[in-house]
């Protein structure tokens, strides 16, 4: 596995239950902050392998980024389950639900 996707996994576990991160808040913090994309091929091929918690992830503008319908909603629901609350019916309240790991050196 190359360091980036190495670490980028690594972040992605993480994340507890009830919180979420920015796919661009997970490539910056794994060393390439033009990375997003990458996150979210690493989250589309290898969330069942590395049992990611991949729902937690979510878009800079605080929306649930993927356009499937059911997909869409499963990750809503689970979301939901974790006791987090939309806004406006689809937007996560970053200031409120977002993780900041620690940095370590």
């Amino acid at each position: 596995m190359k360091p980036f996707t190495e670490q980028a996994v690594q972040i992605i576990k993480q994340i507890p239950p009830g919180k979420v991160m920015t796919y661009g808040q997970i490539a910056s913090l794994a060393g390439s902050p033009r990375g997003a994309r990458q996150v979210v091929r690493i989250l589309h091929s290898m969330s069942e392998k590395y049992q990611l918690p991949w729902h937690r992830v979510i878009n800079s503008k605080g929306e649930i980024g993927l356009r499937d319908e059911e997909s869409f909603f499963i990750q809503k629901m689970s979301l939901e389950s974790e006791g987090i609350h939309f806004k406006r019916e689809n937007y996560i309240e970053l200031e409120v639900y977002q993780y900041h790991p620690e940095v370590r050196g």
